[in-house]
């Protein structure tokens, strides 16, 4: 990929979150995080395979980062024994999961294909918290449909978990997959295994 057309994905990012809010301003404030994710990742698809790995990665971290609450998605999917990891370890895994969060969207939205991508402009209650759907078309497929459960919190609206077809939590497989990988003190087998999914994601391009 061209260095110039390198340097206009990178730096059309704040461009995009800030268009993204704009727009958003009549819809529920929880879907404005929603939308200038979208936003982004569209542009990632759109830059296809035929831009590095890293590059599409790097383009697509600071909305992960403004959309997302990592920190508070980790300590459910770890469970019970968040609080009696070492401090330094906490931050070692909260470290590789957000790798792995942004290489999973970079892997699994690799190309745009005419993909048109909807953001419902009101919200559903649940409990404190409000769902977002959204739909993911793409000519000739049927759409696939991705449920955003957002907390506002004090730094805003973030993303608290996401629900496949509307009803899969990505939070509950998560704590599924990680229960073994945790034990009191110590999540050195679940570190190294996101790490190896990041190299696979990537096609050895990121290795953490």
């Amino acid at each position: 990929m061209p260095a110039s057309r390198r340097q206009v994905l990178v730096l059309s990012v704040p461009f995009l979150l800030a268009a993204g809010a704009a727009r958003a301003q009549a819809a529920a404030p929880a879907t404005v995080p929603i939308t200038q994710f979208y936003d982004v990742l569209l542009e990632v698809m759109k830059a296809g395979r035929s831009t590095p790995f890293q590059q599409r990665y790097e383009t697509l971290l600071p909305a992960v980062d403004a959309a997302f609450d990592l920190a508070g998605i980790l300590r459910v999917s770890v469970g019970a024994f968040w609080s009696s990891l070492p401090p330094a370890q906490q931050q070692t895994l909260l470290q590789v999961f957000r790798n792995y969060t942004v290489a999973n969207y970079v892997a699994n939205f690799h190309s745009y294909k005419g993909r048109v991508i909807r953001v419902a402009p009101t919200t559903r209650a649940v409990g404190n918290e409000q769902v977002v759907t959204t739909t993911i078309t793409k000519p000739g497929r049927d759409a696939l449909r991705i449920d955003y459960v957002m907390r506002n919190e004090a730094s805003g609206w973030k993303i608290v978990d996401v629900l496949l077809d509307g009803t899969i939590s990505r939070v509950a497989v998560q704590r599924s997959d990680f229960a073994s990988l945790v034990s009191a003190g110590d999540a050195s087998r679940l570190i190294a295994l996101l790490k190896k999914k990041i190299s696979v994601l990537s096609d050895g391009a990121m290795s953490a």
